[in-house]
């Protein structure tokens, strides 16, 4: 990872994967220690064929944009479906869950107008 002029290139394979279930896993490649004085956070995620997401809410609003796969967020109030070349845009404190519906692996890229991943609150699963 190097800076000219304060820019910073971080390469996908050099920051730490962070396990999901179903053998997927996300990557937070823009955060304060990767690139010091940013104001917004990006990440990348593949999901696995069938995987769901427990259901989430951040404090600030999530963009994301689908490079491939097919899934749906799972809201409170119904779904929304998402394909490749899908951009998504989720509202601060909308609970939801990433859903992998289709055969394909599921690649995403995420951001947060947060250094970091933003403060998130984790609903309990129904037992």
């Amino acid at each position: 990872m190097g800076a000219v002029s304060g820019v910073r290139v971080v390469p996908l394979e050099q920051v730490e994967k962070i396990p999901l279930p179903g053998n997927s896993w996300s990557r937070m490649l823009i955060t304060r220690q990767t690139a010091g004085e940013n104001q917004a956070s990006l990440g990348y995620s593949v999901f696995r064929p069938k995987t769901v997401l427990a259901i989430v809410s951040h404090t600030v609003e999530e963009v994301a944009f689908v490079v491939a796969g097919r899934g749906e967020l799972r809201l409170d109030d119904g779904t929304v479906s998402f394909g490749p070349g899908d951009a998504l845009f989720v509202p601060p404190q909308v609970w939801h869950a990433v859903a992998n519906t289709g055969d394909e692996d599921v690649i995403m890229v995420f951001g947060f107008p947060h250094p970091e991943y933003p403060p998130t609150a984790r609903r309990p699963e129904a037992s």
